[in-house]
């Protein structure tokens, strides 16, 4: 089917762009010369997108801004008919709807007051294995609270507790797990148990899965829509003009057969680029560079048109993804985070996923980043910097958009006879019910091409003096099955193959095998996982972390498993440890 359009001449803020509604990505038989380069006033003024920046310089000026004449409207085709109707209509509606607003002239606002908004998590209490012998949780694969973290640690202080997410500062980093070999089995289980680092008489379990690395040439097509937040708390260096150079990494990557369509909103929400295939670069980087920030933030009405635009131009061969950007203040129309949570919870179903990528500081919302991401089959991340844009949208471009696996959950059940306590290090936010694990119905986390899952338990094996007194009217020592008296614990992860209703299985038992009598002993991975996840008990004020166990021993733990860094990453880790050392609490 030959790629249809509908072009409106829009001016959302000042911006000039195109409304369209397209059919199903069409295969594409001869490749045309990629049209790319840089995107200079006369390349995009004879797109038919203004010189990037002139707005936002004449305002900074002091002059009236008045936005540019449209063109003469072109007829707008019927309905597709791999689209309702009331789709087409909808995105319509919403684009002439957002076309009638622009903003009047005004300088730019000041840097906002400090109202950022975090989850509030308790941490993972200590279970007894006799009452709580099964731990059930969903995959993250979100690294948002590490950047995020750093940021603050840059700027001389600590981060809020609520801030702080361990598993996803344990996530941020690669561990070199085996690599699976077999795409319809996309991990393999890699498991470590360790003296406990911090606490004495204890151990910690490390469990890793390495996801299936799918090669270039098989990744499906992608069908994305850029769904940029261009209200007035973006105008700021760190926010639109970041994502805008971020989006722009990601451009480089498109490949002739995948799609892009690019919606911008503020105090309402209109259609920018009509879905332009990667042969056509410069037309996505120019439509990006008319961007410019003012106005409130309508960020429901932004959702729901960009699903919208998705959706006709879904291909149940491609990879179908919202991409938002935002600082997350969404202050007009749907702002309620539990109403955006059924939205995309909805549109999930549909098989359009959501990923989030946060912005800014001062009035961050991480609250609604969290929301949207878990429930938008997703991933949440903060990009603070030109460098972690790189870092997602360039070097983890195929964990980022690719996916492997839908709907992964761990599962740990604990041998009474081997373990007294344990405790699920992070994942405060994860945690599902024993049933829910064989439930195919109930939703847990996407895993992308090559990325990589860590957890960590740390348990009291029986004989080491327990955290709580043992009961006075218990029976018996519990037993473990025959045939099972050395077993830690076993292991099982259910997952969906992307498109697929039902639900595969892997399984182990963890034994003495796998154990380790000291951490010097124990394998690099381990030993950086347990760096990582010490550091960001201790960011939270964690009370299991024991008095021994301070910010030196951290930053010596993860010296002492460097190993290769070819991105320098681990080695700002260590600095973050001597930073952090040093830093303001928050509370100053």
């Amino acid at each position: 089917m030959s790629v249809q359009q509908a072009l409106r001449k829009t001016s959302i803020l000042g911006i000039a762009g195109l409304v369209a509604a397209s059919g199903p990505v069409a295969p594409v038989v001869a490749q045309p010369a990629v049209r790319d380069g840089a995107p200079t006033p006369a390349a995009c003024e004879a797109l038919g997108f203004p010189a990037a920046g002139r707005a936002d310089r004449e305002r900074l000026a002091g002059r009236a801004y008045a936005p540019l004449a449209p063109p003469p409207p072109l007829p707008v085709p019927s309905a597709q008919k791999s689209a309702p109707r009331a789709d087409a209509a909808r995105v319509e509606e919403l684009a002439v709807f957002g076309s009638s607003v622009r903003p009047s002239p005004m300088p730019f606002p000041q840097r906002p007051a400090e109202t950022e908004r975090y989850p509030s998590a308790q941490a993972n209490p200590i279970r007894q294995v006799a009452q709580e012998p099964v731990s059930t949780f969903s995959v993250d694969v979100d690294t948002a609270s590490y950047a995020n973290a750093r940021r603050f640690l840059n700027d001389g202080r600590r981060p809020p507790a609520d801030a702080v997410r361990v598993e996803e500062m344990v996530n941020y980093f690669d561990y070199g797990y085996p690599k699976p070999t077999d795409r319809a089995q996309p991990f393999r289980p890699f498991v470590a148990v360790t003296p406990s680092p911090w606490s004495q008489d204890r151990q910690v379990l490390h469990i890793g899965l390495q996801g299936y690395d799918t090669p270039r040439a098989q990744q499906p097509p992608l069908n994305l829509v850029f769904l940029v937040d261009t209200s007035g708390s973006m105008w700021s260096e760190d926010r639109l003009p970041l994502a805008i150079k971020s989006l722009n990494l990601l451009v480089d990557q498109l490949r002739p057969q995948d799609r892009v369509a690019i919606v911008a909103y503020a105090g309402s929400a209109g259609a920018v680029l009509a879905p332009t295939d990667g042969r056509n670069r410069l037309k996505v980087r120019c439509a990006l560079g008319s961007l410019q920030a003012g106005g409130s933030t309508a960020g429901g009405q932004g959702l729901t048109l960009a699903y919208d635009l998705a959706r006709q131009n879904f291909a149940k061969d491609a990879v179908n993804r919202v991409i938002l950007l935002t600082d997350g203040d969404f202050n007009v129309g749907v702002a309620d985070p539990a109403k955006l949570k059924d939205l995309v919870a909805e549109r999930r179903k549909d098989g359009i996923y959501l990923s989030v990528y946060g912005f800014g500081r001062g009035n961050y919302n991480d609250v609604m980043m969290q929301t949207l991401a878990q429930n938008g089959n997703g991933t949440a991340a903060y990009i603070d910097s030109l460098n972690e844009a790189r870092k997602l949208l360039r070097d983890d471009f195929s964990s980022s958009l690719f996916p492997i696996a839908d709907d992964v959950k761990i599962q740990v059940e604990f041998n009474p006879a081997a373990v007294s306590e344990y405790r699920l290090i992070g994942y405060e936010t994860r945690m599902l019910a024993r049933e829910d694990f064989n439930n195919d119905q109930v939703d847990a986390g996407e895993v992308g091409s090559k990325a990589s899952v860590t957890a960590l338990y740390e348990i009291t094996p029986v004989g080491a003096r327990p955290s709580s007194d043992p009961l006075r009217y218990r029976s018996a020592r519990p037993q473990a099955a025959p045939g099972a008296a050395r077993e830690l614990a076993y292991l099982k992860i259910r997952y969906k193959l992307p498109g697929q209703p039902a639900s595969r299985l892997i399984e182990r038992p963890i034994g003495p095998g796998d154990a380790y009598a000291s951490v010097a002993a124990a394998p690099e991975a381990t030993r950086w996982a347990l760096a990582v996840a010490g550091f960001g008990q201790l960011l939270r004020n964690d009370p299991r972390i024991g008095p021994g166990f301070g910010w030196s021993e951290v930053t010596r733990l993860a010296q002492g498993a460097r190993g290769d860094d070819p991105f320098g990453l681990r080695a700002e880790f260590v600095q973050l440890t001597r930073a952090a050392a040093g830093a303001a609490p928050m509370s100053d």
